[in-house]
């Protein structure tokens, strides 16, 4: 199994795994069927109603297919079909949300990666680089990984070898129950996952509602900060 280290923007850094390359060709292989079923109904449908378009207009019916995994990537947050049944996806080698530009780029490469040399590119990249990246990928600054990959935080990791001197940031954590750090934590493992910002982002608000405090740490370092915070304070390290 091959792991992928992320340092996000908050000196955070994840481990997520890379999606295999039997994964991978698997999921290429699923859309590539869903792109053939779609060329071939469409053309189904116009021979029956015995339809004579112009080239340009077919060309427009078959646009979905030809640019499939750019639009699918985009609109469904760097997942194509075949990427949601092998539970997989795109992210970014920082942790970010890929851009539209890092997807145009993993596009644009995939005639060198996959079509003009039937995958062999892409494969042998993603041998030798390391992180999961054929060229593509390298050029965007993004990999594909797993979801369903366990990846978890736990309490007691963030407050291990914590030093004599740590100063609490926010003493107000102990305003906070063991309920409301599991729901941080569980937000900060769906990033971990997904690199999904949504639940972090509204853990992140609720928290600073509930201790009236205003910070500029960004939301994930603020957030394992505050975990730190009350494990340190209601841990019985404090004399």
């Amino acid at each position: 199994m091959q792991n992928v280290n992320i340092q996000t923007a908050q000196n955070v850094n994840i481990k997520y795994e890379a999606a295999s390359i039997g994964d991978r060709i698997v999921a290429f292989l699923l859309d590539a069927v869903i792109r053939i079923f779609y060329g071939l109904g469409l053309t189904e449908i116009l021979r029956r109603l015995d339809i004579d378009l112009p080239s340009s207009v077919i060309f427009l019916i078959l646009l979905p297919a030809l640019i499939y995994h750019f639009w699918m990537e985009v609109f469904f947050n760097g997942q194509s079909l075949g990427k949601m049944v092998l539970n997989m996806k795109v992210v970014m080698l920082d942790g970010s949300q890929p851009t539209f530009m890092a997807y145009l780029i993993r596009f644009l490469f995939r005639i060198i990666d996959i079509t003009l040399f039937t995958g062999g590119v892409a494969v042998l990249t993603i041998m030798i680089n390391g992180k999961g990246q054929r060229i593509g990928d390298i050029a965007g600054h993004t990999t594909v990984v797993r979801l369903q990959g366990k990846v978890s935080v736990k309490r007691h990791e963030l407050i291990k070898n914590m030093p004599e001197t740590y100063q609490p940031t926010f003493d107000q954590v102990t305003l906070l129950s063991d309920k409301d750090i599991s729901v941080i934590l569980e937000a900060l493992e769906t990033f971990k996952k997904t690199a999904n910002r949504t639940p972090v982002s509204a853990v992140e608000k609720r928290v600073k509602e509930i201790l009236n405090i205003d910070s500029d740490l960004p939301s994930v370092k603020f957030l394992y900060t505050v975990v730190r915070d009350y494990n340190y304070l209601t841990s019985g390290l404090v004399q």
